[in-house]
């Protein structure tokens, strides 16, 4: 499924390859196409700035699209889509079911993290405890549970913990250390720093702008730089890795870098760039996020 780095073109581009379980069959004209598992969808992608390759007749065969009109959104699912099933991706399964908010619950581009996180936490000498904040589905818990580390996932949707952990129960992981906390994060931190609770590792998908489930008002150009901080607070004296990825922020790879050197100073391996999905039957890539991450 991981596709190897593009090191001939451009070493920040990260690009996730089709597999039997997961694709992406077309982009274009604003959209794309998609196959998860036995099932096809099509919903809206604003980076597919684009011309279709496959045909009409070829798009007309997705069990579920994804419609806007206005402020108006729903999913027209043909008969036989049921309303979750299975996905298999970098050796993870996960939930998918399509949301009012058009995504699945997954996020294919991210298994090069997965990728690399693994990778990290195998190598590692020691246990290791990292801490993902703004979780959603799981995902990067998951990969780093799985290899063996102890891990806090938070997140301040209960709907989004809850289908993580059920996420765990379908890869056997339920009774691996993973504390599932429902908080708004920036009030989370403040208390493990209270606590005195440090982390070897720390990632974050910080959305541009959200709500904590009491309200908590989240914008990324006035809260993040105060979480990096309160972040250094709680790393452990011997830090492996923080990784800080970006999907609708509006920010270049380059600002969260700059954020991160900042925070962590100049040595370790710092990287940077673009999480990208490739086109089963081209070479064309979908833009997906960006990222910056350091590992010691």
């Amino acid at each position: 499924m991981l596709c190897q780095r593009i090191k001939m073109k451009n070493p920040n581009i990260l690009a996730v390859c089709p597999d039997a379980e997961y694709a992406l069959l077309d982009s274009g004209d604003g959209e794309k196409l998609e196959q998860y598992g036995e099932f096809v969808l099509s919903r809206p992608d604003p980076q597919a700035l684009w011309k279709k390759k496959l045909s009409e007749k070829e798009w007309a065969k997705a069990d579920a699209v994804f419609l806007r009109d206005g402020k108006s959104t729903e999913w027209k699912i043909k008969p036989g889509v049921p309303k979750k099933w299975s996905v298999e991706l970098q050796g993870l399964k996960f939930w998918v079911k399509p949301t009012s908010f058009k995504h699945t619950g997954l996020f294919p581009e991210q298994s090069s993290n997965w990728y690399w996180l693994s990778g990290i936490i195998q190598a590692s000498k020691r246990p290791l405890e990292v801490l993902n904040l703004f979780g959603y589905t799981g995902g990067a818990t998951l990969a780093c549970a799985a290899t063996g580390a102890k891990v806090c996932h938070v997140d301040g949707s209960k709907v989004a913990v809850t289908w993580a952990r059920e996420n765990a129960e379908l890869n056997n992981l339920q009774d691996k250390p993973i504390r599932w906390i429902i908080d708004d994060v920036v009030k989370f931190i403040k208390r493990e720093i209270k606590r005195g609770h440090k982390y070897d590792g720390i990632i974050m998908d910080p959305p541009a702008f959200g709500h904590g489930p009491t309200g908590e008002m989240w914008k990324i150009e006035e809260n993040f730089l105060a979480l990096l901080d309160d972040c250094k607070k709680i790393l452990s004296d011997q830090p492996v890795f923080f990784l800080v990825n970006g999907y609708s922020s509006g920010y270049s790879a380059i600002a969260y870098e700059n954020a991160l050197r900042d925070l962590l100073g100049e040595h370790g391996e710092m990287e940077k760039g673009a999480l990208t999905i490739r086109e089963r039957d081209t070479e064309r890539l979908l833009p997906c996020g960006i990222f910056a991450r350091w590992k010691a």
